[in-house]
């Protein structure tokens, strides 16, 4: 029998493949033990529906996304270099193969209306993205509002490439978001 880490790592691994790649209504927990070679028992047993497979998803999906986007961004010598950064990190996430726009936009616009756990999850992780953008300007000792017209520029720029299937509306959300640190 394998461990109990094991068995939710392989869950959450197949849950984020499927959920991601076709929408959370779409899939069902049947394929998602076929996608992860646990039982349906000992599914059901780590995560007693799909609601909470679908929030431990999202949960992991976020932690993961900002670490990866504070990672990069942070690398930067300053802090308008690393508010810069952010678009050129999108733009290699919007390139990616399997990229399918905001997860948590998806689940919102799949569940938000009849899921109130989906919907605090969206808006936590929302939240939590445009609190790391008010961080960065303040570091850059810019006006607060930049943050809301940067996070707008990215939302944009998620959205709009994930529709278009290309990775260029981070490289025009860059420049705009360059001409409004510029003129903060």
């Amino acid at each position: 029998m394998i461990s109990t880490e094991t068995a939710e790592l392989r869950i959450l691994d197949a849950a984020e493949r499927l959920f991601y790649g076709r929408g959370l209504q779409a899939v069902g927990m049947d394929e998602i033990r076929s996608a992860s070679g646990v039982s349906l028992k000992r599914l059901y047993q780590l995560f007693p529906s799909k609601g909470e497979l679908i929030q431990a998803y999202l949960r992991r999906r976020d932690v993961r996304w900002r670490q990866k986007l504070a990672a990069y961004a942070d690398a930067r010598t300053t802090p308008e270099e690393s508010i810069l950064a952010v678009f050129d990190w999108l733009y290699e996430w919007f390139g990616e193969p399997d990229y399918r726009g905001c997860a948590f936009s998806n689940s919102f616009g799949e569940l938000g209306a009849t899921s109130p756990a989906v919907a605090e999850t969206a808006r936590a992780h929302k939240e939590a993205f445009f609190g790391y953008l008010t961080d960065l300007t303040a570091a850059a000792g810019k006006p607060a509002p930049l943050a809301d017209h940067l996070a707008l520029l990215a939302e944009g720029a998620i959205t709009t490439a994930a529709i278009t299937g290309s990775a260029e509306p981070a490289r025009r959300a860059k420049e705009a978001a360059r001409v409004l640190l510029a003129a903060a």
